[in-house]
């Protein structure tokens, strides 16, 4: 039997957040797309999900965020961060910023996320084939000219214009172009848990203390989702000490969990979130380029990590229809994605990375100063909105001057602490 061969526009690896984002725009823009996903269907497991400003101005666009279902859907306007025992230190309050996304969305497990793939089903029908599997690239000399790959492990060729890694953090896409990445596997990951949350729990909390971290995030039908910090590859240790220790340390972290954690039943309601960081020195070749974890996987300190794929995927669906009516996609021609795109990703990474040495750290020097910066950004209006604006994936440059940093320290006042510029975002 022969291998199928199918033509598109542009095709499509991997259907997460980035790649269904793509797909759907270039849906509504009429160009040819598929999407191959090697998952046999939509994701089902425990995914706590915030939605930033950001990731709420591509869903408007996509006409989608008015219609995610209400009772899947919690608005949160205040974040609390906290030293573990429970006492504050300073308070965010998304409020500030400029309307209409003055607010973080939090959704029960992967809403955003089916929206998008329903959305994509309805607008272009067949274009997303589940079961799917890339197993490499077509070349015509060095120039990318599709895919080869399975479907339901039937093999198939795919002729497209333009290929798109869209496939994650160890991208088979990215190898087979030969892209160089640094991947970098942080000694932190994160247990998550659902549970009920009692009458009035509608602001965020975020707790750090010595190599402890808890954050809970009110969520829809009165609940509350919990991410505590534990060692890369340790999830199966924590389960074989018991739910009880689990419980435990948490109201030692918050004494305010005491009502909750009693919810924490079974280890059913967890699920475990490792975490990594990608660097590539290019994202672009001739006819094929690179999006999302794929590109640039960065922690989740930086609360961007998905919004910044699917802000990778509303520039490159503007840039198509140029490249399309030039018949050119050269990596000279594709560069102008990356260049739009990596001075703001660098920045979430490199200060994600930074927020790791202070957030997570177990030396009580460096925690005292986190905290000391925590209890600045507290008075600090100005300084408070640029971290703001910064996780709200509203900013391309870095929050804090060298100067900044300084003040935020307390060793220099800073004359213009009461002042914050929305012109900044």
């Amino acid at each position: 039997m022969g291998r199928a061969m199918i033509e598109t526009d542009v095709a499509i690896v991997g259907a997460g957040g980035g790649g269904a984002v793509l797909a759907l725009m270039l849906a509504q823009q009429g160009v040819r797309s598929l999407v191959l996903e090697r998952a046999v269907g939509p994701p089902q497991g425990l995914r706590g999900e915030i939605l930033q400003p950001n990731g709420q101005r591509v869903l408007d666009r996509l006409g989608l965020l008015d219609k995610l279902p209400a009772h899947a859907v919690r608005s949160v306007r205040r974040f609390n961060f906290c030293r573990a025992g429970g006492e504050r230190l300073c308070t965010v309050d998304y409020g500030e910023l400029p309307a209409p996304y003055n607010r973080a969305l939090v959704t029960l497990p992967n809403v955003a996320h089916h929206a998008i793939l329903d959305a994509l089903e309805q607008q272009n029908p067949g274009a997303l084939w589940y079961d799917a599997t890339f197993t490499g690239l077509r070349f015509d000399g060095s120039r990318v000219i599709g895919l080869q790959g399975t479907r339901h492990g039937e093999p198939v060729d795919v002729s497209a214009r333009l290929v798109v890694g869209a496939d994650g953090a160890f991208s088979k896409v990215r190898e087979s172009l030969g892209i160089t990445a640094q991947l970098h596997r942080y000694p932190e990951s994160y247990l998550i848990a659902i549970l009920k949350a009692p009458p009035g729990f509608d602001e965020a909390r975020y707790l750090v203390g010595q190599r402890e971290i808890l954050g809970l995030f009110p969520a829809a039908g009165q609940q509350v989702y919990a991410f505590y910090m534990i060692k890369a590859g340790s999830y199966e240790a924590v389960k074989a000490q018991g739910l009880e220790a689990l419980r435990r340390a948490w109201v030692r972290i918050d004494p305010g969990m005491e009502g909750i954690v009693q919810g924490l039943v079974d280890w059913s309601q967890t699920g475990y979130m490792p975490t990594g960081r990608v660097k590539t020195d290019r994202w672009v070749a001739d006819g094929a380029l690179l999006i999302g974890d794929a590109a640039h996987a960065m922690n989740p300190h930086a609360s961007q990590g998905r919004m910044q794929a699917m802000v990778d995927a509303v520039v490159v669906a503007d840039l198509i229809p140029g490249w399309l009516k030039k018949n050119d996609f050269s990596a000279e021609s594709l560069r102008a994605f990356e260049v739009a795109r990596r001075p703001q990703v660098s920045m979430l990474q490199r200060l994600a990375d930074e927020q790791c040495r202070f957030w997570n750290t177990g030396n009580p020097l460096v925690a005292y100063l986190r905290d000391r910066v925590f209890r600045t950004l507290d008075r600090n209006a100005r300084l408070r909105y640029r971290v703001l604006s910064t996780t709200a994936g509203l900013r391309s440059q870095p929050p804090f001057s060298l100067l900044d940093r300084v003040m935020a320290a307390g060793l220099l006042p800073d004359p213009r602490a009461d002042q914050k510029s929305v012109a900044e975002t």
